[in-house]
């Protein structure tokens, strides 16, 4: 959800923005990056020296219980840690790289198809998909495919 929606659906719910909430927002709709909140951290305190931890889990806290933003765990590839991303309009995969993280969004049909199926056997109303697909990308692919010849060689 772009971030204009996303300050007209706070206004829209008496949510002031504030400066830190717009940092915010604007990281997470513009990074293009799955980060978590210790990077968002981070990243704000570039923006506003002063933003500090509380500020920031207490506006990702708030971003979730409106529903703007979606809280991901993307397979638990970096332990306990969870990733945000603003809640979108249209519904993907997230594919990632269980060697070195990388995440992809996939938009396509078959998520429609697998929606439809689900609907149809189960008889479920559904209100929300989220999909996870943990694999190796074509580097880490690469990569431990050396790893295994130079493993057969010793």
């Amino acid at each position: 959800m772009p971030a204009q929606t996303t300050q007209g659906s706070l206004k829209l719910r008496g949510v002031r923005m504030t400066r830190q909430r717009q940092i915010l927002l604007d990281l997470i709709d513009k990074s293009g990056l799955h980060l978590d909140a210790e990077s968002l951290y981070h990243l704000a305190r570039e923006k506003d020296a002063k933003l500090n931890r509380v500020t920031v889990y207490r506006t990702l806290k708030m971003l979730k219980m409106e529903g703007l933003v979606d809280e991901l765990d993307l397979l638990h590839h970096g332990g306990d840690q969870h990733y945000y991303e603003t809640r979108m309009k249209r519904e993907h995969a997230h594919v990632v790289c269980l060697r070195c993280g990388k995440i992809e969004e996939y938009f396509g049909e078959p998520l429609a198809h697998i929606r439809q199926q689900v609907k149809e056997t189960f008889g479920f109303e559904i209100l929300l998909v989220r999909t996870e697909i943990g694999g190796y990308c074509p580097n880490c692919q690469m990569a431990r495919e050396q790893e295994i010849r130079e493993a057969a060689e010793v």
